[in-house]
Parts: structure tokens; C-alpha cells; sequence
């Protein structure tokens, strides 16, 4: 809103309206404006929910191994940040922008999903929440949702990234004149980096190109549900808000070499015209996130609940859709994918051996963040652990910030690929 604001006073020659025509100037006011939000309007906030009572009840721990209490901390903390990340987009953002309008559809959506389920859990007393098949069928939705709108709007284009070798000079990166529709990605490690979708179904033919679109469409819905691992991920104070600032910062740096066409050319990597308003987005992501680490941080006056994580974790997967960059999503994310990996494994190992009649656990506890602070004396008698080291407890915080650490080292990779073919 203020950008039109400012555009209509810029062509009346109004001093300093210009500003708000750089994407740079408009991304650095939407990181201090959302941190304000989250950590100034999040204090008022939280002292509502105290109010309401609006608070942990369901802890699997009713105090951590170093004696903090969790029960009676404010959880739905989430809206904090839902509401910092829309009010700078709404005021600092152009928004006709299709990628930006998809943005705001998204956290919209799983923010009201993510809703839905903490009211279940904190008001109508049910831990299992919002029943699972409630929650897929939402990612599932949001998912056709998105590809559909990059499949069928006319605004979502790229331009090809082409490379020319000429004889005795270094091989030269063009991009074409014209916008194009396309099913292409962005494929790690290999040279020629552009994966299209359509050559996986090329047998179809004359129809390649169509089902190049349904299986980019299967690709997005699969993709939404990196919303799972952040959810699992969010187990320790600070957590998965910290992480998710790290991998947002990561795919702001990814959305604006892609939306700049030098930029683009130098990596080899396909121009997305219009993405440069992604960057004003995940600055605002970035900012709430870190206004809620204020008070997320350990120990927590707050938790995000599901209206945070799975918020979160679906913005972090359309957001590398919408840039092509979905199949960096398993290395970017991999923290998220290693916490899903190990509530999966955990629960197959334990099958196996209820049908042996054995009890039996792969890890001393699961998501794989609960591992290392599990002492066992915890497991029950006469189940056998396959992993039981480390023999130590570790500190909660401690394992928070080592986490962040792999993730800062999981993005650098991610970024590096991009030259590494």
C-alpha cells in the first residue's frame, strides 16, 4: 500500500519518494519493520494468551532434564509471526505481483491449518489435535493451488539460461529475449543444471509438455510438505525458528540472483522476471522469525504451536517452488528432512519387532533432536536401543545452536552448488 503511496508521490516530484522503487531499500524496511512487529506487539501478545490461559497443557515432559518447566508457556505464538511477515509485505510489497499474492495465499492458509489445530489441542483439551487427514488434505490443497496458478497464469514466466562455447574462450551464459512458460528446475551438481520435467514423460510425445505440467504440479504437492519437518523440528525452545531464519536467508540470496539477470548469468542459473518482490517477502520472514527468537528463545516465555511450524515450514517450500530451486530443498532443509527421516524409521523398527514380540527402539527418542537429550533410564524396561550414544545428556540450548550450525553449513552448500557442476 505505501509503495503506491509513494509511487504516485514520486510522479509528483516529491522528494525521497523514489526510495520505495529500489527492491533493496523496500527488503531492508520489511526486515526492521516485521522485527519491530514480532518483538514490540509480541510482548503485548503474549501477555494476552497469559491472560486467556492460552498455554502448554500437553507436554510429553512436564520439565526438561535440567528442571525448567514447560507447562504454562503461552503457546499459538505463531500468529506473531504471521502478523509480522503480513503487515510489511501488505505496506512495503507491489501487490499485483502474482509471486507475492501466492506468497501471502500461503501463509494465510497454513497459518489458518496450523490455527485450527493448536484451538483443538489448548481448547478442546485433544492432543492429537486436527486429525492428520485434515492436515494433508489442506497441504494437498495448498499445493494444487500453487501449481496450478504457476501453471495457468500468465505472469509466472522465465528466460532460459543458455550457454555458448566458443572455440578458445571461456564458455559464455545468455539468457533469451523472450519470457516462456516452463516445467524447468534447477538440478544440483550437474553441469548442465536445468531439469525439465517434461523430458522425464518425453515417451508422451506431443504431450510431453502437458504432463511435464502434471508431474511439476505432483512435484509441489510433495514438496508443501516440508511443513511436516519443520513442525517436528519445532521440539526445543528457539529451534526451529532459528533454523528456519537461516534457510530463509539462503532462499533470499537464491530470489535475488534470480530475479537479476547479471546476476543469473554469472551462476547459470534461469531469470524469473518479477521475483524481486520474494526478496521484500522473506525479508519479512526473516525479520518476524527473529523478533520471536526474543522471546522463543531458551527458556521460552512462548511457543509457535502448529500456527507457526506448519506455517513456516509450507512458506519455505513454495518459496522454492516458486524460484525453481524446489530440488535444493533436501539439502537446504536438512535438518527438517533428517527429524521426518528418524520418526519414520523409529516406527517401522518399532513394528518389526512388535511382530517379533520383541520390544525395540532405533533411536532413545524421536524426532532426533529428543535423542540427545534422553537419558536411558527413560526407556521403558526390557526395550533394547540399537543407538544409545551419546552416553551424556546434552543441554537443550546446546543442541539448539549445533543445529543451527548444521544448518548454516547445509546453506552454504546449498548456495555453493550453484557453482559446483
Amino acid at each position: 500500500m505505501l509503495y503506491y503511496l509513494f509511487e504516485w508521490l514520486h510522479k509528483l516530484n516529491f522528494p525521497g519518494a523514489g526510495m520505495f522503487g529500489y527492491t533493496s531499500f523496500r527488503a531492508l524496511m520489511a526486515v526492521i519493520l516485521a522485527l519491530l512487529i514480532s518483538s514490540i506487539w509480541g510482548d503485548k501478545f503474549i501477555n494476552l494468551l497469559k491472560r486467556k490461559q492460552i498455554t502448554e497443557t500437553q507436554r510429553d515432559a512436564k520439565t526438561d532434564p535440567f528442571g525448567v518447566n514447560k507447562v504454562g508457556v503461552p503457546s499459538m505464538g505463531g500468529v506473531i509471526i504471521i502478523v509480522a511477515i503480513l503487515i510489511p509485505c501488505l505496506l512495503l510489497g507491489k501487490l499485483h505481483n502474482i509471486y507475492m499474492i501466492l506468497m501471502l495465499i500461503t501463509t494465510v492458509w497454513l497459518g489458518s491449518l496450523g490455527f485450527a489445530d493448536d484451538y483443538i489441542k489448548i481448547f478442546k483439551r485433544d492432543k492429537e489435535g486436527l486429525h492428520g487427514k485434515f492436515k494433508i488434505i489442506g497441504q494437498v490443497g495448498l499445493g494444487l493451488i500453487v501449481g496450478m496458478t504457476l501453471y495457468l497464469s500468465p505472469d509466472v514466466v522465465i528466460r532460459e539460461n543458455i550457454e555458448v562455447h566458443n572455440p578458445g574462450r571461456e564458455m559464455e551464459v545468455i539468457h533469451g529475449t523472450n519470457d516462456l512458460k516452463s516445467t524447468q528446475t534447477t538440478i544440483p551438481f550437474f553441469k548442465s543444471n536445468n531439469l525439465d520435467y517434461a523430458d522425464l514423460v518425453s515417451f508422451m510425445g506431443e504431450h510431453a509438455q502437458t504432463a511435464g505440467w502434471i508431474l511439476f504440479v505432483i512435484v509441489t504437492i510433495i514438496v508443501v510438505n516440508v511443513s511436516n519437518g519443520a513442525n517436528l523440528n519445532d521440539g526445543m525452545d528457539g529451534m526451529a525458528a532459528g533454523n528456519s531464519a537461516i534457510i530463509g536467508a539462503t532462499l533470499g540470496v537464491l530470489a535475488y540472483v534470480s530475479s537479476h539477470i547479471e546476476f543469473a548469468g554469472y551462476l547459470n542459473i534461469m531469470y524469473i522476471p518479477g521475483s524481486e518482490e520474494l526478496v521484500i517477502y522473506i525479508c519479512a520472514f526473516i525479520g518476524a522469525l527473529i523478533g520471536f527468537l526474543w522471546y522463543n528463545a531458551y527458556p521460552a516465555q512462548v511457543f509457535m504451536g502448529d500456527t507457526g511450524s506448519l506455517t513456516i515450514g509450507g512458506i519455505i517450500a513454495v518459496f522454492a517452488i516458486i524460484i525453481h530451486k524446489e530440488l535444493l530443498i533436501p539439502i537446504l532443509c536438512g535438518v527438517f528432512l533428517v527429524e521426518n527421516l528418524s520418526v519414520i524409521l523409529q516406527r517401522a523398527y518399532y513394528k518389526a519387532g512388535k511382530r517379533k514380540g520383541v520390544k525395540q527402539r532405533l533411536f532413545k527418542r524421536t524426532p532426533i533432536h529428543d535423542h540427545f537429550r534422553t537419558s536411558m533410564s527413560l526407556i521403558e524396561p526390557g526395550c533394547t536401543v540399537k543407538f544409545t550414544k551419546p552416553d551424556q545428556l546434552f543441554h537443550e540450548s546446546k543442541i539448539t545452536v549445533r543445529f543451527w550450525i548444521v544448518t548454516i553449513v547445509l546453506a552454504a552448500i546449498t548456495i555453493i552448488t550453484l557453482k559446483i557442476r
